[in-house]
């Protein structure tokens, strides 16, 4: 599933740092313990930078130790999407905004149970709405 260009690249270049930009656009990934997120423990709705779609509750979030933000499931069934990445020499599976298709991070299957996955996320992909999934911008 291809990432939005043209057009979109310049409204995104606009509108992110250029971190958040490199992450979410490019696919790139922030150094570990730097994000704004990887500790946070505030109650709310985690939310795509690009777009604002609801991603995560912060009742699923935990402290995997990695130094980015984990969560154990999404907020709701296709609010993500996954592809396979075999870059950097490794079989990992990438998660994106499924809305709008922004790279968040990658999916491990080494969480909790009882599914066992730890959603691996750039800090920098996230928005954080203390206001819950019924709010409509991400901050």
């Amino acid at each position: 599933m291809a990432r939005p260009s043209g057009a979109d690249d310049e409204k995104y270049r606009g509108m992110l740092s250029d971190l958040q930009y490199r992450v979410t656009r490019e696919a790139g990934t922030e150094p570990a313990f730097t994000g704004i997120y990887w500790d946070h423990h505030d109650e709310g709705v985690y939310r795509c930078i690009c777009c604002a779609a609801p991603l995560f509750h912060s009742s699923d979030k935990f402290d995997s130790g990695s130094g980015w933000p984990s969560y154990v499931t999404p907020i709701a069934g296709g609010a993500l999407t996954e592809h396979e990445d075999g870059s950097l020499g490794m079989r990992r599976v990438e998660v994106r905004c499924a809305r709008c298709h922004a790279h968040l991070g990658h999916v491990f299957p080494d969480g909790p149970s009882p599914a066992g996955l730890r959603y691996c996320i750039n800090s920098a992909a996230l928005g954080f709405d203390p206001h819950g999934p019924q709010g409509d911008t991400a901050t």
